[in-house]
């Protein structure tokens, strides 16, 4: 199965910069149909991108942008939000303009009916693959998983630690791994996370009774405070005045109980502070999983994915 490169991962690569180096170097890249990259710098009100190849203009005709564009069933904001991004392309010809000059015309949607034939449509649930973040909604993240072609992955799919929004975990741009949670019968893919950031027991593993570590409070209840240690562990502390989400916190560690999954905390001090995002920890190593279970063997309650056969099972913490 052929890898393709998610949008802004060719655009600095010797190969790619010879290719735009001279006019006939893209000759040579048009007659062996190479897969190119290049910034959008503009998009003009036929919604035809405008692409910077150094020695000459391309322009990629609406129809060409995206796949789907031409059927209706993708927006033409997926042209709009590319201008000043790189896109990849592949020249379909070369042509004159009114004054006449050259320029070459372009196709993102070639590369993306490739990248969906021989790459997104082998995928199946449980292929852990490279993802780039593209936007964040309050519902979940949107993830180029190929050639600018875009996943969804819910926000409940995150972490098993409950967060209040998508950027609480990612940013814009940033390069993760992602497993293939389902595939609809369009082919479209859904992308999930938490499968990748370790179960209970490997997580508490980071902790010990007695221990004050820090942590971020998630959610503030009547019955307690919720503070996440790690994206997938958060413990429960008893309920302090002041206490908001989104603070950082220090917590004195109580006690673990792993038949009941449960971490009992007591906040030492909460407050305000801007830390940089610690990067993702991955303890799936493979480039496939059939089955996740997040439970230690010793509780009754599970918490479990299998990928196999699109289930989810997961009962309340």
């Amino acid at each position: 199965m052929r890898k393709y490169y998610t949008e802004n991962s060719l655009m600095n690569t010797a190969e790619n910069k010879n290719a735009l180096s001279s006019r006939a170097a893209l000759k040579e890249a048009y007659m062996s149909g190479k897969i190119l990259e290049a910034r959008a710098v503009m998009c003009d009100k036929e919604h035809n991108l405008h692409v910077d190849l150094g020695v000459m203009k391309g322009i990629i005709p609406r129809e060409e942008g995206a796949l789907g564009i031409d059927d209706g069933s993708v927006r033409d904001i997926a042209i709009i939000s590319r201008v000043n991004k790189p896109v990849v392309f592949k020249i379909m010809s070369f042509q004159k303009d009114e004054n006449g000059e050259p320029y070459a015309l372009l196709s993102r949607r070639a590369v993306q009916k490739e990248c969906m034939e021989e790459y997104i449509s082998k995928l199946s649930p449980g292929f852990v693959i490279d993802a780039v973040v593209t936007h964040m909604e309050s519902f979940g993240v949107f993830a180029d998983i190929g050639a600018g072609i875009s996943a969804l992955m819910p926000i409940d799919s995150i972490s098993v630690s409950r967060i209040p929004h998508p950027s609480a975990r990612f940013s814009a741009g940033q390069r993760i791994k992602a497993v293939v949670k389902s595939v609809d019968e369009a082919g479209r893919i859904t992308l999930s996370y938490k499968e990748l950031l370790g179960t209970w027991e490997e997580n508490a593993s980071f902790f010990k009774a007695g221990e004050t570590v820090p942590g971020i409070v998630r959610s503030v209840e009547r019955y307690g405070i919720f503070v996440e240690l790690r994206p997938n562990l958060a413990g429960l502390a008893e309920y302090v005045p002041g206490v908001v989400p989104g603070q950082h916190a220090s917590v004195y560690i109580k006690n673990l109980i792993p038949e009941r999954m449960k971490v009992k905390l007591i906040i030492v001090d909460s407050f305000d502070a801007q830390y940089p995002a610690e990067p993702p920890e991955y303890f799936v190593k493979s480039d496939y999983i059939d089955r996740w279970v997040y439970s230690p063997d010793c509780c009754e309650k599970r918490i479990e994915t299998v990928f196999s056969s699109f289930e989810l099972t997961q009962s309340a913490i």
